[in-house]
């Protein structure tokens, strides 16, 4: 059983910052082989990627939507995966969703499916 929960989500204006929290636990394992991931869904939109990371590698890949402004992190020794949002847009208003594979090939991921365990999203508003 796996369990990730967000925190950190809330308001902020544009420009501004938040970091973004998903704690992980799996019951008799780690999470050294999985590879992690946000994604996001808007207001009347599909959710869409943001971006992933490989546990152990530490490799990362972001939208390009987010490109220079969003850091995905992770803290091996507490299982918890991070996002740090800088230079916040209202067009990143959005519910922030953890996600974990144990399968999933990091250079490929970055589809729902692909994606067996998320969280239950914590909600991002970035006012103008």
């Amino acid at each position: 059983q796996v369990q990730l929960v967000e925190s950190g989500g809330g308001l902020v204006q544009a420009g501004g910052s938040l970091r973004l929290s998903c704690a992980a636990s799996a019951s008799g394992g780690t999470f050294s082989s999985y590879v992690m991931a946000w994604f996001r869904q808007a207001p009347g939109k599909e959710r869409e990627f943001v971006a992933t990371i490989s546990w152990r590698f530490t490799n990362t890949r972001y939208a390009d939507s987010v490109k220079g402004r969003f850091t995905i992190s992770r803290d091996n020794a507490k299982n918890t995966l991070y996002l740090q949002m800088n230079s916040l847009r209202p067009e990143d208003t959005a519910v922030y969703y953890c996600a974990a594979s144990p399968s999933s090939n990091f250079f490929t991921a970055q589809f729902e499916h692909q994606f067996e365990y998320w969280g239950q999203g914590t909600l991002v508003t970035v006012s103008e």
